[in-house]
């Protein structure tokens, strides 16, 4: 019986693509979503990362439908934003961004909210939203400083990467790793094995 399946990931994320890769699943196309990120008035933090991951996701669908070419699909995004309280910390580009983001978590807790969506190929729509809490130490000047300095804060929500330096600065995590870097496995895998993705074919051939 044949298990062929498209999936197509929503994002350029490199990021997102290694943990589909971590879990054994290699998206078949890549169509990256542009769209308005802008939070609505009073939107709680929780709310814009589900409907952010709802949108991109529809709209990767509608990019893809256009090619009469391709035949079905699941489709996949995710959108994460990272807070303090309801104020919603941007993805930084500019230095200042970036500046302002970590001085505010520097040395108190903070939420990483996760949406993600995936879009069957027969149109039926599955979301999850996944909540991690992190505190990072108190940031010294030269760790601040040296932190703006390689750059690695850049497109990061939240101003930092917890896969890269920015790992130095977590004292305490609860809740998904994978979510802080982008993309929670345990939930997206079940959301696509859930649906009839069949993940664990791959892992058939993933054998030392």
């Amino acid at each position: 019986m044949s298990v062929f399946q498209k999936l197509v990931l929503a994002s350029g994320s490199p990021r997102r693509i290694e943990l589909l890769q971590q879990a054994g699943i290699e998206p078949d196309r890549l169509v990256p979503s542009e769209i308005d990120e802008t939070p609505k008035r009073a939107e709680h933090p929780a709310s814009l990362a589900k409907r952010l991951s709802r949108e991109k996701a529809e709209r990767g669908r509608a990019i893809y439908l256009k090619d009469p070419d391709e035949g079905d699909a699941f489709v996949l995004a995710a959108d994460t934003v990272v807070s303090v309280g309801r104020r919603i910390l941007p993805k930084a580009e500019m230095v200042d961004e970036a500046a302002n983001c970590l001085r505010l978590l520097s040395g108190r807790s903070h939420k990483v909210h996760t949406g993600v969506c995936l879009i069957t190929p027969s149109g039926k729509l599955r979301q999850k939203l996944v909540e991690t809490r992190v505190r990072f130490k108190r940031l010294s000047r030269e760790e601040l400083e040296s932190y703006l300095a390689s750059g690695e804060w850049r497109g990061k929500a939240g101003g930092y990467a917890i896969q890269g330096l920015a790992a130095t600065f977590v004292v305490k995590l609860v809740g998904s790793y994978t979510n802080v870097v982008g993309l929670p496995l345990t939930e997206t895998v079940n959301l696509l094995t859930g649906d009839g993705y069949k993940v664990h074919f791959n892992w058939l051939s993933a054998r030392p």
